[in-house]
């Protein structure tokens, strides 16, 4: 049977089990729009910007695990998805990005909205293509979503012109696909994995450090089921969290900048230190030269160019961190004798661990009515559902809702870890929330990022997504003016946000609700008035205006050298 490239597209899209699109219509993609008006088995949502829609497709992929899908048109509207595209390559999520491209004869000839999209993304996409025969539309759209979803997750991009889109062909998709050139690593060495063991039972220090990875490969419970095996410390990056519960006797919570004391302390005297789907970011090492200084490193990741790029690697081991943690509870569980000879061995290191902790815990004072950001987080963590979702934009409140919600599980927080994306927590909560329309989902924004796409109020409100939003303003651009504050003697250039917003009045005039807390007797009603209002609603926290983030490893510092008190 023919038909036209823009239903090719479609019927793909249904193949892959795509259910929702978040994209925006245009010149060279109205074909498209044209065929979705009765395409019943997927649903659209327009956003009001393409950069918000890109977001939600992302937000939607990071709730559920499936591949996001955005559309947007030539020129400008591909260029607003490039922002969005950078955010979902640093995080490794799997999207499709489809663009609308100017007919064929035309490419290269500076047309009315012509821009080589595929040229500008192609340093933050996992790939990119550019359609130029309707024949190949299908077979392209099936290496899109293979690529996007296989070995380690990232955006995909596909450029369909206009033409093409129009064009007639016979509709055939692909039952599986090899990419000759394309073959992700899947299953860790055997023997790796168990010298990787036997280098773990041999410690006396050890500590599991982990990273996106184990989220975005659904190995959270086989994490959780070695390290409770073994009875091994796990600290978590930003990216990492909710990958082992934060309420476990073994978790040191997050790493890093804006990590836990006990955290830091445990990378800088581990002496076998076992990353598992984690990058080794700059945020988490601090100074390379001292990161982890007497640590052994056994690097699991399934990306091999990850390993060895940022820190030496005494064993790696490529592969999908679920299958290779499976196979390394085999190897354990066949050593019962020199486990427990283990968890008798670093009992020093835990006791050593209970006493940074007692010395730096993770903490704040509230000495005043002034509303502590940390105390807002908490309260939301202690009224919110059990499964909620929460997204964040980037800055203080998203170290805050890190290091203060306490997650428990995989794909519970949404936050734009490598890009550090203002305008993402908004777009990101609405992607999450079209994917579980029953389930409650938050967004904990500042005052600053919160502008960013505010426009988006107005997609939830059309569409019915109940998203509750928190504001914690503190009139700056927060993150900025704490480094302005520490390092450049209080110049706060261009970092004070003075005018005030009434964020009731902009909720109502989206047709939405908002509520505002100004002293910490408010906090607990707002919150519990939010949750019980239908739709989406805007909370408003008035909070201390100079409130840093601490602990905090200064630019250039090493782990144990924290800030604590500023």
């Amino acid at each position: 049977m023919k038909m036209n490239g823009a239903r090719i597209l479609l019927e793909c899209l249904k193949k892959e089990g795509v259910d929702l699109i978040f994209g925006y219509p245009g010149g060279t993609v109205i074909n498209i729009y044209d065929e979705l008006h009765s395409f019943k088995a997927i649903r659209h949502i327009l956003p009001r910007h393409e950069q918000a829609g890109v977001h939600a497709a992302d937000g939607y992929a990071r709730a559920t695990g499936r591949v996001g899908v955005a559309l947007a048109t030539s020129g400008p509207g591909a260029t607003n998805t490039v922002t969005g595209i950078a955010t979902a390559y640093m995080d490794s999520t799997p999207m499709v990005i489809i663009t609308g491209q100017v007919p064929t004869h035309l490419i290269g000839n500076d047309a009315f909205q012509e821009v080589d999209i595929v040229g500008i993304t192609r340093q933050c996409t996992k790939h990119n293509f550019l359609v130029k025969d309707v024949n190949d539309l299908a077979l392209i759209l099936k290496k899109a979503f293979y690529i996007a979803r296989s070995g380690r997750p990232g955006p995909v991009l596909v450029d369909i012109p206009k033409d093409v889109q129009i064009a007639m062909a016979e509709f055939h998709y692909p039952e599986s696909i090899e990419i000759r050139s394309y073959k992700p690593t899947l299953e860790g060495h055997p023997k790796q994995i168990e010298r990787a063991v036997d280098m773990i039972l041999e410690a006396k220090k050890p500590v599991f450090y982990v990273g996106g990875g184990v989220v975005l490969g659904e190995a959270s419970a086989e994490l959780t089921t070695l390290a409770r095996l073994l009875n091994v410390p796990v600290t978590t990056t930003l990216m990492g969290l909710g990958a082992f519960p934060e309420t476990d006797p073994n978790a040191l919570r997050m790493l890093g900048m804006h990590g836990t004391y006990y955290a830091n302390m445990a990378m800088t005297h581990t002496d076998v230190l076992v990353a598992i789907g984690a990058r080794f970011d700059d945020r988490v090492t601090g100074k390379l030269a001292t990161f982890a200084p007497h640590a052994k490193i056994i690097h699991i990741d399934v990306d091999p160019t990850s390993i060895k790029k940022n820190v030496r690697v005494d064993l790696p081991i490529v592969g999908m961190v679920k299958g290779v943690l499976e196979r390394m509870i085999k190897v354990a569980n066949k050593k019962s004798a020199a486990v427990e000879a283990l968890k008798e061995a670093i009992k020093p290191w835990h006791e050593e661990i209970s006493g940074w902790k007692e010395k730096h815990p993770l903490t704040y004072k509230q000495t005043s009515s002034t509303i502590k950001p940390q105390y807002v987080i908490e309260k939301l963590r202690e009224l919110s559902d059990a499964d909620a979702i929460v997204s964040t934009d980037v800055g203080q409140h998203q170290m805050w809702t890190a290091q203060f919600f306490g997650f428990t599980t995989p794909r519970t927080i949404l936050t734009s870890g490598g890009l550090g994306t203002m305008g993402f927590g908004l777009p990101a909560a609405m992607g999450a929330q079209a994917a579980f329309p029953e389930r409650q989902v938050i967004t904990i924004c500042g005052d600053g990022g919160i502008q960013m796409n505010i426009q988006e109020m107005a997609t939830l409100v059309q569409n019915r997504l109940p998203v509750k939003i928190v504001i914690l303003n503190n009139n700056f651009l927060g993150m900025v003016r704490q480094w302005q504050e520490l390092f450049f003697d209080k110049r706060y250039s261009s970092t004070c946000m003075e005018l005030p917003i009434d964020y009731n009045k902009l909720a109502e005039a989206y047709g939405a609700n908002g509520f505002r807390a100004t002293n910490v007797d408010e906090v607990e009603d707002v919150i519990k008035k939010a949750f019980a209002t239908p739709g989406p609603v805007i909370m408003e926290f008035m909070v201390a205006r100079e409130e840093k983030v601490l602990p905090m490893v200064p630019a250039g510092a090493s782990l144990n050298e924290m800030v604590l008190n500023a």
